[in-house]
């Protein structure tokens, strides 16, 4: 099986062999690339790393120090995306994210899990279900994503919440286990219409 087939196999959500060989030597290329890209102040060859490592670009992505995944090439993002500092994205299944979406510090996406039989688990087995992320979404600080989550458009997931299953459109959610609070209205807006409001 190539390494095509092995990643389509895996985002099925069947067991897998999380420490054959091949994984670990991508992983390890993986470091290699997010250590240069957490290294490089300069924005453009940033964005030139940037693109080497992720499966899919769009303008202006941008990620602060110190961002680690697991392979990149299964990461998908749209214009505008930016990491705050110290964002980990496990990324066993694929990772769709839209366009202008924020993370703040400290957010976690980890398509990845272990099987839950120890004699299984100590063999390596893992399991990877897709995550999704709409457009113009923000996830606050320390937010985890767990495997094969999808949350909707224009969606705020406020600070240290542990998104267990899917949101929908147009609404602030938090908590553990993350749940919808409220819809975001017209009553949010504040007046600002971008850099020469002050």
């Amino acid at each position: 099986m190539n390494l095509a087939e092995k990643f389509k196999y895996m985002a099925t959500g069947k067991p897998y062999d999380d420490v054959a060989p091949e994984l670990d030597d991508l992983r390890d290329q993986a470091t290699e690339k997010t250590t240069r890209i957490n290294n490089e102040n300069n924005k453009i060859k940033k964005e030139k790393l940037i693109r080497q490592l992720f499966g899919s670009v769009g303008k202006k992505p941008f990620l602060n120090p110190n961002f680690r995944c697991e392979f990149g090439r299964n990461i998908h993002v749209g214009d505008n995306f930016y990491a705050n500092y110290d964002c980990v994205i496990l990324d066993g299944a694929p990772v769709k994210i839209g366009n202008s979406v924020l993370f703040g510090p400290k957010v976690g996406l980890y398509t990845s899990n272990h099987l839950f039989d120890p004699n299984e688990r100590e063999l390596g087995g893992c399991i990877a279900k897709p995550i999704t992320i709409g457009n113009r979404t923000w996830l606050a600080a320390n937010v985890t994503v767990l495997p094969g989550v999808t949350i909707g458009n224009d969606v705020i997931i406020r600070a240290g919440s542990v998104v267990t299953h899917d949101i929908p459109d147009g609404v602030i959610a938090a908590g553990n286990p993350c749940k919808v609070i409220r819809e975001i209205t017209d009553a949010d807006k504040t007046g600002f219409v971008g850099k020469d409001f002050i």
